[in-house]
């Protein structure tokens, strides 16, 4: 069920937020657990079934976490930790990766002129996101934290909160813990904060994302050999802006949502394609995976307090989480390694502090623009031959212009909106958007709080009513 579909905005949302608001107080956690749950199970179907396996594992354990303070208990637990740890990664494993590991066993055994038979699963959606809530989850609770949670009805509402269960923000548990107990108010004030937000992710989503899917596909479709400079930056260009407009609109939504049930959900963006620096766009953008990696691994493994080296080491271990993270596929893992790679040459240098003039920041804040957009070419390919294709494309002007398919999907309308979006994108790095709209009362903000939700809403819902909103990207993950 897509945030953007009929379903979801004119049934489901609406009759879920009226229970919130008129049932008693301490009705409203298994309100919310259930239609998670109910949201889940029209997606994901039997898969449903593994979700509540692992709730039920992690929060057994969690319950067994908390600090103790005899040294023989602590190693326990310690083992215990690492045992939940293993059981949560290997089932995302096996049900994530399984496919394109037997694959490419198969293709090395294939050189010998054997074979491999290769697994194919069906992906739970949402599972790289409900991991690593899961392990948030319980090590917060061994190192002391937060409590570990009593009542399963609290947990299952934090795990599978429908609002960010599929594609986040990642919530660490630390960050929403003190909102789950029973005793927290519901005002109608977070209905009209949150709805604002809603509105504008789902604008985001509908009118901008959404507009652009069409040339985004004709061109990254086009066969290598009929590939031409235009049509690689056309499609690389339009696919920058259409990710971040996707993924961003439904962060919007989802912390709209979050609020309007009654939760501070942590921002995910913060307007990353102003960056003047590679290190500053990962501070901007899908800040809550960058800040689960942060607590989890990175600092864990020393983070910068052990010398470059080893900086240098555990950034490339994040990196290739990170791009592994996303999918089973050669293109992620390298977006990952050079994105590593780019930060890495950003310390060693020492370029990732902010410039000290004007002019500098413009020059900066534009390679770092070049430099986030190639790498999006790796993130969209379908395998690496494409990517280097486009990417060789790229540097290597032809002047032959686009291909009649790329033609014909780049449309007056479609021109306007990629117009559009580009001046957003390159609006300066504050104020950002969505927090201004729930918190602010100036007079621009409340401008833009009208205007979104009069004529943006109202386009957005001819979009949605004429069928032509598509699932968002991040669903895949």
């Amino acid at each position: 069920m897509s945030f953007a579909s009929p379903l979801f905005l004119w049934i489901f949302t609406p009759l879920v937020l009226a229970l919130v608001l008129l049932a008693p107080r301490s009705w409203r956690n298994g309100i919310v657990a259930v239609a998670s749950l109910t949201f889940y199970t029209v997606g994901a179907g039997p898969t449903t079934i593994l979700l509540l396996v692992c709730m039920v594992v992690n929060f057994l354990a969690g319950q067994a976490l908390e600090p103790d303070e005899w040294a023989l208990a602590k190693r326990r637990k310690r083992g215990l930790l690492i045992a939940v740890i293993i059981f949560d990664v290997a089932t995302l494993v096996v049900w994530k990766y399984a496919g394109f590991l037997t694959e490419q066993l198969d293709g090395f055994a294939r050189l010998f002129g054997g074979d491999f038979p290769v697994v194919h699963l069906l992906l739970p959606i949402g599972i790289s996101f409900y991991t690593f809530h899961n392990i948030s989850y319980i090590v917060d609770i061994y190192r002391g934290e937060r409590p570990a949670l009593r009542q399963p009805v609290a947990y299952a509402t934090y795990i599978s909160m429908f609002p960010q269960l599929i594609a986040g923000p990642i919530v660490r548990y630390h960050e929403i813990a003190d909102q789950l107990p029973q005793e927290r108010t519901h005002r109608l004030d977070d209905v009209a904060a949150g709805f604002p937000r809603f509105a504008l992710g789902l604008c985001k989503k509908v009118i901008i994302a959404d507009s652009l899917s069409p040339v985004v596909e004709a061109c990254f479709t086009t066969p290598n050999d009929e590939m031409t400079f235009a049509v690689a930056w056309l499609g690389a260009l339009t696919y920058t802006l259409q990710l971040y407009f996707d993924f961003s609109g439904y962060s919007d939504m989802a912390i709209g949502l979050g609020r309007m049930l009654g939760f501070r959900l942590p921002e995910n963006f913060a307007r990353p394609y102003s960056s003047v620096t590679v290190t500053e766009f990962w501070r901007r953008w899908h800040m809550s995976l960058s800040r689960w990696f942060r607590d989890y691994v990175y600092i864990p493994l020393g983070g910068n307090r052990q010398g470059s080296a080893k900086t240098y080491r555990n950034l490339s271990i994040v990196f290739v989480l990170t791009g592994f993270w996303h999918g089973a596929n050669w293109t992620y893992l390298v977006w990952g390694i050079y994105h590593g790679a780019l930060l890495i040459i950003e310390r060693g240098f020492q370029l990732d502090n902010s410039p000290p003039t004007a002019g500098a920041r413009i020059a900066r804040r534009a390679l770092t623009f070049l430099l986030v957009v190639v790498g999006w070419v790796f993130f969209r390919s379908t395998d690496l031959s494409q990517a280097l294709t486009m990417i060789g494309h790229m540097l290597l002007p032809d002047f032959t212009g686009v291909t009649d398919v790329v033609g014909e999907a780049f449309t007056n309308q479609r021109v306007l909106i990629l117009l559009l979006a580009l001046v957003i994108v390159f609006l300066p790095a504050h104020p950002v958007t969505g927090p201004l709209l729930e918190s602010s009362r100036s007079l621009p903000a409340t401008v833009l709080r009208v205007t979104i939700m009069t004529a943006g809403l109202f386009y957005a819902a001819i979009l949605i009513a004429a069928g032509t909103f598509s699932p968002f990207l991040y669903y895949q993950f």
